[in-house]
């Protein structure tokens, strides 16, 4: 039988190809696919993380500039990838680099906020990372970035939504296909816009997995910057993930 790892770097390589040949128009110039130049990174994590159910699934929405970028691994911030999961991935460049946005894999000076906390709470928690993954698992719903000739990210709402709406039916389905190959309990939401890919997922599937959310930790989030790991950890308590 395929080893769980196995099955999820697999999909995860589905995903890539159907990806991979998708265009995307003005406002964005340069698009990234993580799970190309970065996917040592995204494999890592997997395989080390990954190769068991899990009762709880968590979902990002799109890779951050410092994080996933750099990494590959979800939320990547390089510091957690570096010295709590102590991953060492070789990361690649893409094509169509931006200037502004260099990628520099694990030598990368700047740091991913939003992964910063994020990780930060659960490695609080969870000094050892192995003890964290027995149960829980985060994932972002779409491996792409994109950017604005300025070098700014673009989130998903800001594109042309019949050109999203390609990628949204590929991440689609790969969400499915974790979930049944996760099979969680819990399906987390980082934030309202993955809360609603659970959703999507959830009602295609007829999973029972209890959904919800927990706030986003983005920097750009008023509520965020007022002591978010409070906020997210009172949240995991009352959904029952804690």
């Amino acid at each position: 039988m395929e080893m769980i790892a196995s099955q999820l770097i697999r999909v995860g390589r589905e995903l890539a190809d159907e990806l991979r040949p998708l265009k995307f128009s003005e406002p964005v110039t340069h698009t990234y696919l993580t799970v190309d130049y970065a996917r040592a990174g995204y494999e890592a994590y997997l395989e080390k993380f990954a190769n068991s159910n899990k009762r709880v699934l968590m979902l990002g929405m799109n890779p951050g500039p410092y994080g996933m970028a750099q990494t590959g691994v979800p939320f990547g911030e390089i510091a957690a990838v570096r010295d709590w999961m102590e991953l060492s991935p070789e990361i690649g460049k893409p094509e169509n680099e931006h200037p502004k946005r260099k990628i520099s894999g694990l030598d990368c000076t700047k740091s991913e906020v939003s992964g910063r906390r994020l990780w930060g709470l659960f490695s609080e928690k969870f000094p050892n990372a192995g003890d964290f993954f027995k149960d829980h698992l985060v994932i972002n719903f779409c491996p792409l970035i994109w950017m604005k000739d300025s070098g700014a990210n673009l989130t998903p709402d800001k594109i042309r939504a019949a050109e999203m709406e390609l990628a949204d039916v590929a991440c689609q389905k790969h969400l499915r296909r974790l979930i049944e190959i996760l099979e969680p309990q819990y399906l987390i939401g980082v934030g309202g816009y993955a809360e609603n890919q659970m959703r999507a997922a959830q009602e295609q599937l007829g999973s029972s997995a209890v959904i919800a959310k927990i706030l986003h930790p983005s920097p750009a989030s008023p509520a965020a910057n007022r002591g978010w790991a409070e906020v997210a950890e009172r949240q995991l308590r009352e959904i029952g993930v804690w």
